[in-house]
């Protein structure tokens, strides 16, 4: 038993782990309506939350069974083999959910659970039905097909069925209260506060009862018989109870309808998903009970124990919320899910984390061409009435003295949580396995689409951060399934060195992908730092004149590294160049987003209308342009293996990267130090450094006409040297743009 005894050991250490993990990535399905739309401090959202989270737990004992038989027949397993299953569940969801999370994308930890069961299971299963001398038709008898396939087709239609719901309730709740909802709120606020708060009792009630540790089973009944009459009633007291308020008060009801709604979720999220993180370490413990009961041969006890009902140790439920709380507080990679979804579904446009792709480009032309028939089918009237209740120029998105404006108002959050709970709630008392991930993700796409979040602006890109996000969810079942099966053969055959060595994978990667984490956190920290930091038109500009020469410095680290690449043919340098380059794109469009908001605080007289600013956002649209072109041609040309540069032609390229370079690093410190009393003397330079390229564009000439230098070796020489020039010549004309801007505004 000595040998079990250290694997349920690994297994509740690797639990604490997976509720790290799984809490950072699954946060995001009770904080972002509270979070997106700032309905009170990070504090108090965060408070909030860890009492739901606390509640949870006491409510999540029932469903802890369906680790220990939900997915295979524990009968047809012995000890050994139940351990082996539950060991590779562990040690995979650790490594596959701590993946997602390293890259802020919301995954599901429902289905990763189930999946990696399910891989786990068959693979105990062909193991013994290949000793047994069996077929693999026989490794069906070892599972629960049926729930197991009730599970996989409840996925596409929760999917389905949130984003219609979601997109129909938000769109009839804008039409009703408008984006400027305070005057019309006072009049049907009270009714819309009592349906929202009625759809969350329920939800409280039909989640929380159903595998509650400190309900009896009377109390479920009673509350399962009676739950017309508590619906009814709740809405009617809801209903008078708002109604004084808002009459009464100036209480922001729909802050406190926010705050409720995600108590309700974070207790659901902790009822449902906590046995995705204990569920097979308290199945491991209830297989350590049974054998360390039985005497004999317990390797080969079979685990038909296992499929008694039992309740969950209310002490372990306990430790596991206090560390699920923790990990909401302290986790950096639970905000980066959390912002993930956010961000897709703000409000306002602005620069997009996905790109653009040629499934989404496709959706988008879909969808509009859809519309533009239901356009010509509806009268023009109603469209006009309809236009005038969406009007997006009365939305109030204000900044926050402490932060940046909501990404969307406090009546899409409570609709979010409104429905996430309804859906949530229905699902349940039906019996179907839904995942609050998928739920909570599809209603807030919905109701972001619905509040014409997605206009032509940023549709493409928001689409295909859905499919992203969508397809990480069938991508995280078939690793995990891949992951476990192999895993448990590892284990199985490899017994305890197996063990130790996926083990010590686990925590390597743990590692290495927190060190990543930080490295891309920091790194995102450190290009937004300077963006929009002070309010005042002065301060503002200066902040946003820090960050061009940050980008310059570099893109100056760029070229220097592409130009050393091409000249050794060193295809790391320019794979390195190459994704700089694409990360600079983006990095240019910040800064442009920023320019226009400078624009913006700068309002009064005629400096608001200089076409400076289009002359900044043109120089940097060239720098970018030619940057890429730069890194991409390069790239290309060495990774062909085409003819290498020639001596003198490395020499004439060292020769131009130096004086660009050089033109470049006077005008970063020009912008960085505020004195540009060196522009003349860098005009110059930069005509001189023209003159040296035609020169080197006549030499050139001359080996080609001497048959020295083939086709594509001239174009390569000749754009690179060229591409160059353009970049210094707009850094020079951003650093006089710049001065000017600044000797006005100091004026």
């Amino acid at each position: 038993m000595e040998f079990y005894l250290f694997v349920l050991i690994v297994l509740f250490c690797t639990a604490i782990a997976d509720l790290y993990a799984g809490v950072a990535n699954d946060a995001v399905n009770f904080l972002n309506s509270a979070v997106g739309s700032r309905a009170a401090s990070r504090v108090t959202i965060m408070i909030v939350a860890s009492l739901g989270v606390l509640a949870g737990t006491m409510f999540s004992s029932g469903m802890m069974e369906v680790a220990r038989r939900g997915i295979f027949n524990p009968e047809m397993f012995t000890f050994h083999e139940v351990m082996v299953i539950f060991l590779a569940v562990m040690l995979t969801d650790i490594i596959l959910l701590d993946l997602y999370n390293t890259f802020g994308l919301p995954t599901s930890t429902t289905v990763s659970i189930v999946f990696e069961l399910l891989g786990g299971a068959v693979a105990v299963s062909v193991i013994k039905v290949t000793q047994m001398g069996g077929v693999f038709g026989d490794v069906l008898q070892f599972l629960n097909t049926e729930r197991v396939l009730t599970i996989i087709s409840s996925i596409g239609l929760s999917i389905v069925i949130a984003f219609v719901f979601g997109v129909t309730i938000q769109f009839i709740t804008r039409i009703i209260f408008t984006f400027d909802y305070e005057k019309t709120f006072r009049r049907y606020g009270a009714l819309y506060c009592g349906t929202a708060l009625t759809a969350i009792t329920y939800f409280i009630l039909v989640k929380g009862a159903s595998g509650s540790a400190v309900l009896t089973s009377e109390h479920v009944s009673w509350i399962r018989s009676n739950i017309v009459e508590i619906l009814v009633y709740s809405f009617v007291i809801w209903v008078i109870v708002w109604q004084l308020v808002i009459s009464l008060t100036k209480i922001p009801v729909l802050k406190i309808i926010v705050l409720i709604g995600t108590f309700a979720l974070a207790l659901s999220f902790a009822a449902n998903d906590l046995v995705n993180f204990i569920g097979a370490p308290m199945g491991a413990l209830g297989a350590y009970e049974l054998a360390s009961g039985s005497g004999g041969d317990v390797a080969n006890l079979m685990m038909g124990g296992l499929a008694a009902p039992v309740r969950a140790n209310t002490l372990i439920l306990l430790v596991a919320g206090a560390i699920m709380v923790m990990t909401l507080w302290f986790s950096r990679k639970a905000r980066s899910v959390t912002e993930t979804e956010v961000t897709l579904g703000r409000q306002e446009e602005g620069v997009e984390r996905f790109e653009s792709s040629l499934l989404s480009r496709t959706i988008v032309r879909m969808a509009l061409g859809l519309f533009s028939v239901v356009q010509r089918a509806v009268p023009l009237t109603l469209q006009r009435a309809i236009a005038g209740r969406l009007d997006l120029s009365k939305a109030k998105l204000v900044a926050a003295d402490d932060g940046p404006p909501p990404a969307f108002d406090l009546l899409r959050a409570a609709v979010n949580l409104m429905v996430a709970s309804a859906l949530i709630s229905l699902g349940t008392s039906l019996k179907l396995p839904l995942s609050t991930t998928f739920v909570t993700f599809m209603v807030a796409m919905s109701t972001s689409f619905a509040d014409r979040a997605w206009g032509r602006e940023s549709a493409v890109y928001r689409v295909n951060g859905v499919i992203t996000v969508i397809g990480g969810w069938f991508f995280t079942a078939l690793l995990a399934f891949t992951a476990t099966f192999a895993f448990a053969y590892a284990i199985y055959y490899g017994k305890l060195p197996a063990i130790l060595g996926l083990v010590a994978f686990g925590f390597f990667f743990y590692f290495r992908s927190n060190r990543l984490h930080s490295t891309r956190e920091a790194e995102f920290a450190r290009r937004e730092s300077e963006v929009g930091t002070l309010a005042a038109p002065l301060g503002r500009f200066e902040g946003n004149m820090k960050t061009v020469a940050r980008y310059m410095r570099d893109v100056s680290e760029t070229i220097r590294e592409c130009y050393e690449g091409l000249m050794k043919e060193g295809r790391r340098e320019l794979k390195n160049s190459l994704y700089r380059a694409g990360t600079l794109s983006k990095d240019g469009d910040r800064i442009v987003t920023d320019i226009l908001e400078v624009m913006k605080s700068t309002a009064e007289g005629e400096h608001a209308a200089s076409p400076r600013y289009a002359r900044k956002i043109g120089a940097l649209q060239i720098i970018g342009i030619n940057l890429s072109s730069l890194t991409n041609a390069s790239h290309t040309y060495i990774i062909n293996n085409h003819q290498p540069l020639d001596e003198e032609q490395i020499q004439e390229m060292k020769r131009v990267r130096e004086e660009a370079l050089g033109v470049i690093a006077s005008c970063i410190t020009m912008l960085e130090t505020k004195d540009f009393s060196e522009l003349p003397t860098q005009r110059d330079r930069l005509a001189q450094l023209k003159e040296t390229i035609r020169e080197f564009d006549r030499h050139q000439m001359k080996r080609v006409k001497a048959g020295k230098s083939k086709t594509r070796q001239s174009l390569i020489f000749i754009g690179t040297l060229n591409k160059a020039e353009r970049i210094a010549d707009q850094a020079i004309v951003l650093a006089d743009l710049y001065d000017e801007s600044h000797t006005e505004l100091s004026a």
